[in-house]
């Protein structure tokens, strides 16, 4: 979903790198040029590394004069901890590498690549292929588009080239809202009471008491839910840690108070049909800390064995905003 253009002090420092935005040139071979910048300090000036149940760990601020490069929507990492592919909201697959430096912190991305996905329309429009939630499971690729809603499944590998199928969203079109509709897909883990089933969250479709439409999409439990809603946080994207709880990250914005950011944690085991849901919030931040836009969540196991959490933001494609990935440790 987009969000206004977003205005920021810090604009001078780094407002320049989007400036080649403006002068898109065609990359020279498959993969496209990306310039990374460290980000070291989650709140800018302050030693602090503690957030809420999270440590901030690192992370970059990342450009390149590929127009193509940016709109991230949701991103999923291979079991490598390293590889990833994420989707873009104009209809894009971007998939690449993250680099760590000495001390183990995302320093880079290398072999960054974006294609255009295949639709079930010929020459579909940018109403058709509004990609917001990205989902691996063994052999296929899920895709949440919003707008005209629906989930598509690509095969895995071949996704680039191949051609979707229709998987059944559970939760009926008509509840899904234009520019609201389903934003998280998530594979729970195997050995979890959900067996390894897909489960989806809308961002903004609301039932009558103002609670979030969810399904798990298949498995023993296959069926809607609901996600306690705080107004006026939105659910933008959502895994699971190994032992089975959910991670939701959260977005609010406003033109006066800017963009907020927040990671709620529900428990393993009350996912069900028919059940509201809610859980503790891990972290809060606004603008006075590195986010902006974010849009993506994934976990990855860290080199020392403890689960990381890893954000990205959509720029929007606008000079204003920046793409962000940005990494925590779990603390608990």
């Amino acid at each position: 979903m987009k969000v206004g253009n977003l205005k920021r002090a810090r604009l001078p420092a780094w407002g320049c790198a989007f400036a080649l935005l403006a002068f898109p040139v065609a990359p020279a071979s498959e993969f496209v040029p990306v310039v990374s910048r460290s980000i070291q300090q989650f709140k800018p000036g302050s030693p602090q590394t503690r957030y809420g149940s999270l440590e901030f760990i690192g992370g970059i601020q990342y450009s390149s004069s590929d127009s193509r490069v940016g709109g991230v929507s949701a991103i999923r990492f291979r079991p490598n901890g390293r590889d990833f592919v994420a989707v873009l909201d104009t209809g894009d697959w971007m998939t690449g590498s993250i680099v760590r430096d000495a001390d183990g912190r995302i320093s880079d991305l290398s072999q960054l690549s974006v294609v255009a996905m295949r639709a079930q329309e010929q020459n579909p429009s940018k109403f058709d292929v509004d990609a917001e939630g990205l989902a691996v499971r063994e052999g296929e690729l899920l895709v949440g588009f919003e707008r005209r809603h629906r989930i598509d499944a690509y095969p895995d590998p071949g996704f680039e080239t191949a051609q979707p199928r229709s998987v059944d969203m559970v939760i009926p079109r008509r509840e899904l809202r234009a520019n609201g509709g389903i934003e998280t897909l998530a594979t729970a883990p195997a050995d979890s009471a959900l067996k390894g089933a897909v489960v989806v969250v809308a961002e903004r479709s609301i039932d009558e008491d103002g609670n979030l439409f969810a399904a798990v999409l298949d498995g023993p439990l296959k069926g809607i839910f609901k996600v306690v809603r705080n107004e006026p946080w939105a659910v933008t994207d959502g895994a699971f840690l190994e032992g089975g709880d959910l991670l939701l990250l959260e977005r609010r914005f406003s033109y006066t108070g800017g963009v907020g950011m927040r990671i709620r944690r529900i428990e393993a085991g009350v996912i069900r049909p028919g059940a509201l849901i809610d859980g503790e919030v891990l972290i809060e931040a606004d603008m006075g800390a590195e986010i902006d836009n974010m849009e993506g969540l994934d976990v990855v196991r860290g080199p020392d064995g403890v689960p990381r959490i890893i954000v990205v933001s959509d720029d929007n494609r606008s000079f204003l905003q920046r793409n962000l990935m940005l990494e925590f440790r779990l603390t608990e």
